[in-house]
């Protein structure tokens, strides 16, 4: 048996990076995961995977700016498979035009709706479930940009993953009496398709130096496994390359 046998564990933005990998790493160590997203044929894809391996999947196609969709799944979880144990917020965008002098209004208010309101969704469906269990496990995407604001991710992105830091230990600092803890999880570059919506998309040679998101799945299973009286606040976590670094470096044109 996995250490996650008999745990429900639901994810979010499955379809594909790092959530595909977080699902599949999830089912591995035992978890049935019930994976969301807005492409069914991807989530149906990536339970077929989890399925072929001898997991536990199913889907259950989600946008997660819907808040009465988000509580419908939630609550369909909750009378079927007695409620979810863990939670990963893990959907999120960004658009090409990105930079202050860049991005419309409708598009700042896409990526906040997704990346934040999403988020929050999603929490406030499976609170009440883990409150009555006495146990549970938020797992919260956010970003090294939500530590470290760069111009390349821009405004509506920054912002958003920075409020996902906050929610995340608001949530602790409220809920931690209840036994539910949450992990902000803030990763650097990671190669997955999101990269190709940059304004200018990274080389073959940058993204194989990047985090991959079988790194962030194995990341995911640690903090799901981890006992419940451990609560691991946060992650941020890099490629060893990293970019925000190397720019730092070089200095009066010199390399340090």
């Amino acid at each position: 048996m996995g250490t996650l046998s008999g745990k429900i564990a639901w994810v979010t933005g499955a379809g594909g990076g790092i959530g595909e990998a977080s699902a599949i790493a999830l089912a591995q160590a035992g978890a049935h995961v019930v994976l969301s997203g807005r492409r069914a044929e991807e989530l149906a894809r990536v339970v077929a995977t989890i399925k072929a391996g001898g997991g536990q999947a199913e889907a259950a196609p989600l946008d997660v700016v819907d808040a009465k969709a988000t509580q419908a799944i939630a609550d369909d979880l909750f009378t079927r498979l007695g409620g979810v144990d863990i939670f990963m917020a893990n959907a999120g965008i960004n658009v090409p035009n990105r930079a202050v002098n860049a991005i419309t209004p409708m598009d700042f208010a896409r990526v906040v709706d997704i990346n934040l309101n999403g988020v929050m969704n999603g929490v406030l469906a499976v609170l009440p479930q883990m409150r009555e269990k006495g146990t549970g496990t938020l797992i919260l995407t956010s970003s090294w940009a939500g530590r470290h604001p760069s111009r390349l991710t821009g405004p509506a992105y920054s912002a958003s993953k920075h409020a996902v830091v906050a929610l995340s230990h608001s949530i602790n600092q409220d809920e931690g009496v209840n036994g539910i803890r949450c992990t902000a999880l803030m990763p650097g570059e990671v190669a997955t398709p999101i990269m190709q919506h940059r304004p200018k998309p990274p080389s073959a040679e940058d993204i194989a130096k990047m985090l991959q998101a079988d790194d962030l799945g194995s990341m995911v299973r640690y903090i799901a496994e981890a006992p419940p009286h451990v609560c691991i606040n946060e992650v941020l976590i890099s490629p060893t390359w990293n970019r925000s670094f190397v720019g730092v470096a070089e200095m009066g044109g010199m390399k340090l």
